[in-house]
């Protein structure tokens, strides 16, 4: 599973390299010596300083760092400097200047820098962004869960996360976020759901109503869209409550079917695998509720065009919706070859899928009781079938 932490503009605008040199790169020994100072006096406000001295330098720190260029060594001079254990102590002041400082001073230091990352979470970071993450400030709320997700980014953050129970946290900020805040809670549990350990056990039931909202309301084919399937394909597959939930939430399974028709390869993916946990899990309980939305053109597409997964899971999942499931397992490919023998002989090999994909939808008026080898009978009937398996695969 691909990680991610670049997906919030703050974080974007501390990756952007809109400065030619780093803090140290392509100068002179005199101007670096001169930052390397400042850089010192900078920890020793930090380390030494009043309330407000260690606030102006928290400030300075993100001053410098700004401008530099995601790839520089800056990051890492100036944490080796020792400033991140008294900026993870600032997260706990009282004054919330102080923490709104140090939270976008770490924010710099942690953006593409994995050392920075782990040595933030070792410094006792994650207690105090929790507490945040609690308070009523919708600003430091979302800077704390930007904060989350950069940190989780990072393989060994992930259990200390999971475990000190930032996830529920998150959960509840897909409800009473602002839109960036739900969007980075929603990248940083899947990247927490990376953690094969306690995937299972990230988020629950209370996860699915809000996560299906979003996911009604964004593009379907959007890289958040993905995300968000892929999370709620993990609570169906691992949680009745969450099966239960999906019924009981306005549009649910109706989401994810407009999911397998409109989205993204990995959307579709997971979209499918999702209906077809609830199917697997009570055919007779969610049969009929995914054939009333209309689920049938889009699992047929999905034989076709979809990935070698989608593929595998459509065929099963068209199995389990038929009224009375066929004695044979249906041969692989046999659907494939079908729909395309009739759009190859219609629209020619090059417009094959798009054909392909509107034969199927026509499909939907058939009987579902009509057996696949009659369908190629009368397929065949109109041409003899070319071997296609190279081009759906394509």
């Amino acid at each position: 599973m691909v990680v991610e932490e670049h997906q919030n503009p703050m974080i974007d605008a501390i990756a952007v390299n809109s400065a030619p040199a780093t803090l140290w790169e392509n100068e002179g020994d005199d101007a670096r010596n001169t930052k390397e100072l400042l850089i010192l006096n900078l920890s020793r406000k930090l380390l030494r300083g009043d309330l407000e001295f260690r606030i102006e330098a928290a400030r300075e720190i993100r001053n410098l760092l700004r401008n530099s260029p995601v790839k520089s060594s800056s990051r890492s001079k100036i944490a080796d400097a020792g400033v991140i254990p008294p900026l993870v102590h600032m997260l706990i002041s009282a004054n919330l200047d102080a923490r709104h400082a140090s939270l976008i001073a770490l924010l710099n230091l942690a953006v593409r820098n994995e050392r920075n990352k782990i040595e933030i979470v070792k410094a006792g970071a994650v207690s105090p962004l929790i507490q945040i993450l609690k308070l009523n400030n919708a600003s430091l709320r979302e800077l704390a869960t930007a904060a989350i997700l950069s940190l989780s980014a990072a393989p060994p953050n992930k259990a200390t996360i999971i475990t000190s129970g930032v996830p529920p946290l998150l959960v509840q900020m897909l409800s009473s976020g602002s839109v960036q805040g739900k969007v980075d809670a929603v990248t940083a549990l899947h990247n927490l759901s990376a953690c094969k350990e306690y995937s299972s056990s990230i988020i629950d039931a209370t996860a699915v109503s809000p996560l299906i909202r979003l996911l009604r309301e964004c593009k379907k084919h959007s890289k958040f869209a993905e995300k968000a399937t892929a999370l709620i394909e993990m609570i169906l597959s691992n949680s009745q409550f969450g099966r239960n939930a999906i019924t009981s939430c306005e549009a649910g399974i109706l989401t994810l079917v407009e999911t397998v028709e409109d989205g993204s390869p990995l959307s579709i993916e997971h979209a499918v695998g999702a209906l077809l946990s609830l199917c697997r899990s009570d055919r007779n309980k969610y049969r009929k509720l995914v054939l009333k939305e209309g689920a049938i053109p889009g699992l047929l597409s999905s034989t076709v065009e979809g990935t070698s997964k989608t593929r595998g899971r459509a065929r099963t999942l068209l199995e389990l919706l038929r009224e009375t499931p066929r004695e044979k397992q249906m041969a692989p490919l046999v659907l494939e070859k079908i729909v395309y023998g009739i759009a190859v002989q219609v629209d020619g090999a090059k417009k094959a899928a798009e054909t392909a994909k509107k034969l199927l939808q026509d499909m939907v008026h058939r009987s579902m009781e009509l057996s696949i080898t009659s369908i190629h009978h009368k397929a065949t009937s109109c041409a003899t079938t070319p071997d296609f398996t190279s081009k759906s695969t394509s």
